[in-house]
């Protein structure tokens, strides 16, 4: 699904080609020509991310912007003719994102939209989970969760259990694991992943002797079973 953006500003004309452009651009595009209507159509339509002018009649960007952070975490890009630090710390003051001062290339916005959007995860979106027994390790966050409690680990631990987690089912050859956590060019020992591998079966295992998730395959490499 597209990106739904919200612009909200009283200049008819650069509303309707920015629109334009940014459709083309595959993000589905509300518009609002005041403060109100915008907050209407933000409170019914949920956008994923509001582009709002400043300098507006009645209500302004400003009291949107405050209207919006009553109820939502929304990502905001202020527009505004102003580029003093004044104003801009007032923008980030209010919980904006990003600030972008007119005149502006069309391009110089879609790069921003997309910058905002690239570092805002939607609320509907799962995160990038791998579920290992009772335990859940989670990708974005780089961390090895049981319930709410997060299991410690080094970076060398869980880069080891991502690489296994990535390949899940799969064998993973011991070299593939040396190349992935000191690079193709080093010659670490294999001795050194079994270490790691060690350290991980005591976080990892209810039983660390008998291992039922990180499985030894004989003369080959290790797999990672995410069975309960």
């Amino acid at each position: 699904m597209n990106p739904k953006v919200l612009l909200i500003d009283d200049d008819p004309t650069l509303l309707e080609f920015l629109k334009e452009y940014l459709q083309s651009e595959r993000l589905t595009v509300l518009s609002a020509q005041s403060g109100q209507d915008g907050l209407r159509l933000a409170y019914h339509e949920h956008p994923n991310l509001i582009i709002l002018d400043v300098m507006m009649p009645g209500m302004d960007g400003w009291e949107v912007t405050a209207r919006l952070r009553e109820l939502s975490d929304v990502p905001i890009i202020l527009l505004t003719g102003k580029s003093s630090e004044a104003d801009k710390l007032k923008g980030f003051g209010l919980g904006v994102d990003d600030y972008v001062v007119k005149p502006f290339s069309f391009a110089e916005l879609l790069a921003r939209i997309h910058a905002v959007l690239g570092r805002i995860r939607p609320a509907d979106v799962p995160r990038n989970l791998c579920p290992i027994g009772n335990l859940i390790l989670d990708f974005d966050r780089h961390e090895l969760r049981r319930g709410e409690e997060t299991i410690p680990l080094t970076p060398t631990e869980y880069r080891v259990l991502e690489v296994l987690a990535q390949n899940a089912g799969k064998a993973v050859a011991e070299f593939t694991l040396v190349a992935a956590i000191w690079g193709a060019n080093r010659q670490e020992e294999t001795i050194a992943v079994r270490r790691y591998i060690w350290l991980l079966r005591q976080k990892l295992e209810k039983d660390p002797a008998n291992p039922q998730h990180l499985l030894t395959v004989r003369g080959y490499g290790y797999r990672l079973e995410n069975n309960a």
